[in-house]
């Protein structure tokens, strides 16, 4: 599926949550939807799923708005960090009313992942930990087998094994059967290899759209001599630098050819710290 973001402005109020966002995304891949709290990332999300409109502009999905079109909103799947379900439904019946929105609902996967995660059928979604019920939200997204899945947040309250055991599901769903997922997450480090394309957001604005792989082997650092790293950065897109003495550290978007020449120490920069040093503010900054 195509989704289509043209010119996106979403204000509450005096506060711009979007600020004329434009980019378009097209699956199956899975997406990292990167960026501080306060970014935008789920405002945005809510209007893809149909949830809010936007202020200006439009989202479309095969050329289509989402916003009241039951013929788009069964291909969407949005799990949030909460609130996804009435607290006082058990969770077959959870299961049962997904099941009827959703064409290609996954019965065995939903029956599997709710053994795996240790829950009981008959229990009503208000008496379940935190843990327990993200993990609801986690069978319900990936048993959907919407078209477009998108994932905000999804595990508060799992512990790294069971977040570890998520990863594995989703990896092993995709690979059965491939569909667009959209993924928004701050534990970055953990999840960053399932990403096939990266798009960050800061205060509201499109920042950076990059293949995961191509940004992954632009991002590095740089370090040595100031007068050396300075020669260097000369002319490149320099993300941050750093200057302790007479020794400096940059953090680069782009080739890092040369830099051995200059006898500069060269490496590679997880995409964490891309994305704070990207999302940094000017007070921060200083």
């Amino acid at each position: 599926m195509r989704i289509e973001v043209k010119d996106v402005s979403k204000r509450y109020g005096k506060k711009t949550a979007l600020k004329h966002v434009t980019f378009t995304l097209e699956g199956p891949k899975i997406y990292g939807l990167l960026g501080r709290n306060g970014a935008g990332k789920t405002t945005f999300m809510d209007i893809l799923a149909g949830h809010r409109l936007a202020t200006s502009g439009e989202i479309t999905i095969d050329g289509k708005k989402p916003f009241d079109n039951r013929e788009i909103l069964k291909n969407i799947c949005l799990i949030k960090e909460a609130d996804n379900f009435h607290e006082n439904m058990r969770i077959k019946h959870i299961y049962k009313s997904y099941a009827y929105f959703y064409p290609n609902w996954d019965q065995p996967l939903a029956d599997r992942l709710t053994e795996m995660y240790g829950l009981n059928k008959n229990a009503r979604f208000k008496t379940l930990s935190k843990g327990m019920a993200s993990a609801v939200g986690i069978i319900v997204g990936l048993a959907s087998k919407a078209p477009i899945t998108i994932f905000d947040e999804p595990y508060i309250g799992l512990d790294a094994n069971a977040r570890k055991q998520f990863y594995d599901i989703l990896v092993e769903e995709y690979e059965k059967e491939k569909r667009m997922i959209i993924f928004s997450t701050h534990l970055i480090d953990e999840v960053s290899l399932l990403f096939e394309e990266i798009l960050i957001l800061k205060e509201g604005e499109l920042i950076l759209q990059e293949d995961a792989d191509q940004l992954r082997s632009k991002s590095f650092s740089v370090t040595g001599s100031v007068d050396e790293v300075e020669k260097f950065i000369a002319n490149k897109q320099v993300i941050n630098k750093k200057k302790l003495a007479n020794m400096m550290t940059a953090y680069v978007y782009g080739s890092p050819d040369e830099a051995a020449e200059r006898k500069l120490r060269v490496e590679g920069m997880p995409i964490q710290d891309l994305i704070i040093y990207l999302t940094e503010t000017e007070k921060e900054a200083n």
